[in-house]
């Protein structure tokens, strides 16, 4: 087979990664072929393979990002050195692909035709398998809703099911952060790394000026995005999850989905709730999974977590595509545990299953003295008011974001606001583990009858930092001075609280631009030009429910 040398930058960043398994092959490269798609236009492919004699399985790596860095070294070169074909593919509309992009419309047809398209290649051996993070998990969703029959393997790293859910909250809340990064790579990603660091900067620098906008719609991000994006101006205009727009839009496993599939995600990933509910979803599918959640974020995951997540998913492949299971791990579930250890912080729990069987939650109560007890109140009096002003809005920090600045952080600035309350227990005396979904329930009477109620769980150690563990947004629409007992999902964590450290519940009205502003008069946020202060009150039968966790096994090091 005529081939090139892989593209000098992708062979430079390979040469910058340590702790990945050896290399088995050298690699050459067909770029620039065109692959007819759904629509007829041409899809512009890269193949990467093994230059040596033999069969040698096939993966489909389909993005938006465009086919250069990091896709090449980290799919396209590392993969084909441990023995596979790798087909590099620019989605439609992106990367000199032809036709229009869409979010999602075109994802499943493009997919199928190329797999017609690769039974026709004379290297392609019938054994064919799907890898790749973010949206490029998507792809492989929407090829698996109607699998190939040489479908034999699925690895989805930090990997999105549901556009909707990756936009809005439940309750109709702007992921608004989400949005504009979303927007910014998929408008600039796959026009080369320069233009895309350029783009960001400029995001960076105007976001405060986009985020308090209004209203949001409207193309008031276009200064920043170079022009206005179809798609995103749709996902602002629809917050209804029941709307008609999003018919479609979920390429969630069903309960045929019978493709052996390993999920991978981080604690602090934007899209850990959907990994989760994609492990879940197989599980009742009765579906072979596995799951590793590590301590990263979204961009983490395929950076300081590459060494573990590249071997994970070349692990499966191998087992599941050139029957050697001998790098599969023990479990079904290995997790990270968050928290500072006596072993360092890399401590590893290995499961049989997501989430590991707990008794009932435990459940904690704050008081008016800003302490958080195990012991239920009396009564439903009011424990506190604060105020949210929208001119003035609660920061984000840290936590799930696509962006920079997501992960565990220093929380103690942002509890030093007076628009952020806080209820913390006692020193703990012995370990406490947390590995499950941790949800809240507090009771919230407004003036208005509407705002966000932000709630997150926090590790104080013993000097006072605080670290955000989890955390949700729920959203209040009632009648001016009711009280609601929201339920508010906080995701999910596996975490230690060490000896002497205390558990820390804070909860405020927003975490902007993570969140974008409740205008406090019920208008969706994306369209409000009315902006009103809202003043909280927050009731003494409010709850932080965590999960039993005294009866799972114990910690192993890594």
């Amino acid at each position: 087979m005529p081939f090139r040398k892989p593209p000098l930058s992708a062979r430079l960043m390979r040469a910058t990664w340590r702790g990945l398994p050896a290399k088995r092959y050298d690699v050459g490269w067909e770029p620039g072929l065109a692959v007819p798609g759904a629509d007829g236009s041409a899809l512009l492919t890269d193949h990467y393979f093994p230059r040596a004699e033999g069969d040698f399985p096939t993966l489909l790596v389909r993005s938006p990002y465009g086919r250069g860095l990091p896709w090449s070294p980290m799919y396209g070169l590392l993969f084909a050195e441990q023995g596979f074909h790798v087909v590099l593919q620019s989605c439609r509309g992106t990367g000199g692909s032809g036709g229009a992009f869409h979010l999602w419309h075109n994802e499943a047809a493009d997919g199928l035709v190329t797999v017609a398209w690769l039974r026709e290649q004379p290297w392609f051996d019938g054994r064919l398998g799907t890898v790749g993070p973010s949206y490029l998990g998507y792809v492989q969703w929407a090829l698996a809703l109607d699998p190939p029959p040489e479908l034999k393997a699925m690895v989805v790293q930090v990997g999105l099911h549901d556009p909707y859910a990756l936009f809005h909250t439940g309750g109709g809340a702007l992921r608004l952060e989400n949005a504009l990064v979303v927007g910014l790579g998929m408008t600039h990603q796959h026009r080369g790394m320069a233009p895309f660091a350029r783009a960001a900067l400029r995001l960076r620098r105007h976001l405060r000026a986009v985020t308090m906008a209004e209203p949001l719609s409207g193309g008031a991000y276009a200064s920043v995005l170079d022009g206005e994006v179809a798609w995103l101006d749709d996902v602002l205009a629809h917050p209804d999850a029941d709307d008609p727009y999003w018919d479609g839009a979920s390429m969630a496993p069903s309960e045929r989905h019978r493709v052996p599939t390993n999920l991978i995600t981080g604690w602090h990933d934007a899209l850990a709730d959907q990994a989760l509910e994609q492990y879940a979803r197989l599980r009742r599918a009765g579906c072979e999974t596995s799951l590793l959640v590590g301590p990263w974020t979204h961009a983490s995951a395929l950076q300081q977590g590459w060494p573990e997540v590249f071997t994970e998913s070349l692990a499966w492949l191998r087992a599941h595509m050139c029957a050697d299971p001998s790098g599969l791990r023990p479990t079904a579930v290995r997790v990270h545990i968050g928290g500072e250890h006596m072993g360092g912080d890399h401590m590893w729990r290995d499961l049989t299953d997501w989430p590991p069987p707990t008794g009932e939650p435990t459940t904690w109560y704050p008081t008016a003295d800003g302490h958080l007890t195990r012991q239920p109140p009396t009564d439903s009096a009011p424990l506190t008011t604060f105020h949210y002003d929208p001119a003035d809005p609660t920061p984000a920090v840290g936590g799930p974001l696509l962006s920079p600045g997501a992960g565990p952080r220093d929380n103690r600035a942002l509890e030093a606001r007076t628009d952020v309350v806080t209820f913390t227990g006692p020193p703990l005396t012995e370990p406490l583990d947390i590995l499950g979904p941790v949800t809240a329930r507090p009771a919230v009477s407004t003036d208005t009858g509407h705002a966000d109620v932000f709630t997150r769980l926090c590790d104080v150690d013993p000097e006072g930092r605080s670290i955000n563990v989890c955390d949700g947004l729920g959203t209040l629409n009632a009648s001016p001075g009711a009280t609601s007992h929201l339920t508010v999902p906080m995701s999910a964590t596996a975490h230690r609280f060490a000896p002497g450290h205390r558990v820390r519940w804070q909860i405020s009205a927003g975490a902007h631009p993570r969140y974008a502003r409740n205008p406090g008069t019920g208008a969706p946020p994306a369209d409000a030009t009315t902006f009103v202060p809202v003043r909280l009150t927050l009731h003494a039968d409010s709850a932080l429910n965590l999960p039993d966790s005294a009866n799972s096994p114990p910690p192993v090091a890594d």
